[in-house]
């Protein structure tokens, strides 16, 4: 029995791997527009005047309104409050990202006893609620209340980066572990010099997801830091609403202002991502 030979270019087995090809783009048509469709409309309202938005909110801007972003900037304090974002962001981004490789890489060489449990409570962590009221009077009692340093060290704990970090380091060869015990590094030293430059993927999806995290976040400010001038970008759009009306047209600038530091930490940051998805796709 001859066995089937695969049919030529352009036979009529190539039609139905076309019609699936055509049906992947369509599906991957359509999911770019359920992402893209809300940003799009935010940006065609940031262009409009307040009169036009008003008589007609989804109808193509008429012309190029950019004043409504020099308005945002300025009636939304962005110097000051994008000022103390890029500070909470950055500071407890770094130290989280450091101390959670730290904590990360014991548990996952099983060089701590009980690690199980340990790596267990951090996966439980993540369906817990947060708690709120030990929280606030701690922070109370540490006289760490309305201060930047009490607001980043809120912000240095986060399980789901140590349970990233714990699966990708657990994939690293321990070849390597006892090759530094042999040169008499110190674990410091080899965490620091060795681990890291062979993160750089894991690296990246945990400092883009913390750093996320504390760029969006509107309720905490709002409890731990009354002082406005402490308060990050977030605070800023709370002006654009008012009593009688809210200024939309303002609002959507403010907001496109506020998503494109993130929108260029993802750029800057993606070739690692991609790189770790590629090679966890490899090893599976």
């Amino acid at each position: 029995m001859n066995p089937r030979l695969p049919h030529p270019p352009g036979s009529a087995g190539a039609a139905p791997r076309a019609v699936r090809n055509l049906g992947v783009y369509v599906v991957l048509v359509a999911m770019a527009a359920i992402y893209l469709g809300p940003i799009l409309m935010l940006v065609n309202t940031s262009l409009k005047t307040k009169q036009e938005f008003s008589l007609n909110p989804t109808s193509p801007a008429t012309g190029l309104h950019v004043e409504n972003y020099a308005s945002a900037w300025r009636k939304a304090s962005f110097p000051l409050y994008l000022r103390n974002s890029l500070l909470y962001a950055v500071a407890a981004t770094a130290v989280y990202t450091v101390t959670a490789v730290f904590v990360a890489f014991p548990i996952s060489r099983r060089y701590v006893r009980g690690h199980r449990v340990l790596f267990t409570l951090f996966v439980v962590a993540l369906f817990l609620p947060n708690a709120l009221i030990p929280q606030f009077q701690l922070m109370l009692h540490l006289h760490l209340y309305n201060s930047q340093l009490g607001y980043i060290l809120l912000n240095l704990v986060d399980p789901i980066g140590v349970i990233i970090l714990v699966n990708y380091i657990s994939s690293l060869p321990r070849q390597l572990d006892e090759a530094a015990a042999m040169d008499g590094s110190s674990y410091v030293r080899f965490v620091l010099q060795v681990v890291f430059p062979l993160m750089k993927p894991a690296l990246a999806s945990v400092i883009l997801l913390h750093s996320i995290g504390i760029w969006n976040d509107y309720v905490t400010p709002l409890i731990y830091l009354p002082n406005k001038q402490l308060m990050p970008i977030t605070r800023g759009l709370m002006v654009f609403y008012g009593q009688y009306g809210n200024d939309w047209t303002a609002l959507a600038s403010a907001v496109i202002m506020l998503m494109l530091p993130m929108v260029a930490l993802f750029l800057g940051l993606q070739r690692w991502i991609i790189a770790g998805v590629l090679q966890g796709s490899v090893r599976g």
